[in-house]
C-alpha cells in the first residue's frame, strides 16, 4: 500500500502511465528486498503479477448483498484512484455497475484521494453534503484521512486487522460477510458526531 500511495498522485496527474507506476513499484519492491531489477525486469514482473490479478480477482464476500440492501435507500459512489477504463471494466466484470449510482476515478478528475477536492466533487455529484455522507474505504490515508479532512464521516474496511496509524475515533469493519452487520456499522457511523478536521 505504501508503494501505491508513493506512486498514485503521479498517475493522477499524468506524469506516469498506470504501466510505468507498475514498474516503478515492482523497482521500489526490488529495492526494499535488498536487489535491484532492470526496467525490463521490472515490467516483466509487473504483467505476470496484473495477468494473475486479473484472473484471480473476485469481489470482497458480502459486497454485493450490501450494496443491495443499500440501493434504493442511499446514493451510492464509487470514489477511486487509478485510471477510468480500467475501474469501469472492474464495475462491469463484477456486474457491479447496476449497484452504484455513480463513480469518480482520479484520472478522470485530475486528483487523487486524499486530496480532498476528489471527495467535494463526489459530493457534488451525489447532490449532498459531507455532514450527510459516510465513506468505506480500505486505506487509512487514501479513503479514511481523505473523507475525514473533508467532514465526512469514515469507516475504515479493515479487513487484516492492521493497527491504526493514527488513535483517531473511526468506525471499523473487518468483514462484510454478515450485510445486515455491515449496513448497521454504516447508519451508525451517519449518526455519530462529525470528525474533527
Amino acid at each position: 500500500m505504501r508503494l501505491l500511495d508513493q506512486v498514485q498522485p503521479d498517475i493522477s496527474l499524468g506524469r506516469l502511465t498506470v504501466q510505468e507506476a507498475r514498474v516503478e513499484r515492482f523497482r521500489h519492491l526490488a529495492r526494499f528486498c535488498g536487489t535491484e531489477v532492470s526496467v525490463e525486469s521490472a515490467d516483466e514482473l509487473s504483467r505476470k503479477y496484473r495477468a494473475n490479478y486479473q484472473e484471480l480477482r473476485s469481489l470482497v464476500p458480502g459486497v454485493r448483498e450490501v450494496l443491495e440492501r443499500l440501493r434504493g435507500r442511499a446514493v451510492i459512489g464509487v470514489v477511486t484512484n487509478n485510471e477510468v477504463a480500467e475501474q469501469e471494466e472492474k464495475l462491469d466484470h463484477f456486474h457491479l455497475r447496476p449497484l452504484i449510482d455513480f463513480m469518480i476515478v482520479s484520472a478522470g478528475v485530475g486528483v487523487a484521494k486524499p486530496d480532498p477536492e476528489i471527495f467535494r466533487l463526489a459530493l457534488t455529484k451525489a447532490g449532498t453534503v459531507a455532514e450527510e455522507t459516510v465513506m468505506i474505504g480500505d486505506s487509512w490515508r487514501s479513503d479514511v484521512v481523505g473523507a475525514r479532512n473533508t467532514g465526512i464521516r469514515p469507516v475504515w474496511f479493515n479487513r487484516f486487522h492492521v493497527s491504526r496509524p493514527e488513535p483517531w475515533p473511526v468506525r471499523e469493519l473487518d468483514s462484510f460477510r454478515s450485510p445486515s452487520q455491515a449496513e448497521a456499522a454504516l447508519v451508525e457511523a451517519a449518526a455519530e458526531p462529525l470528525p474533527p478536521p
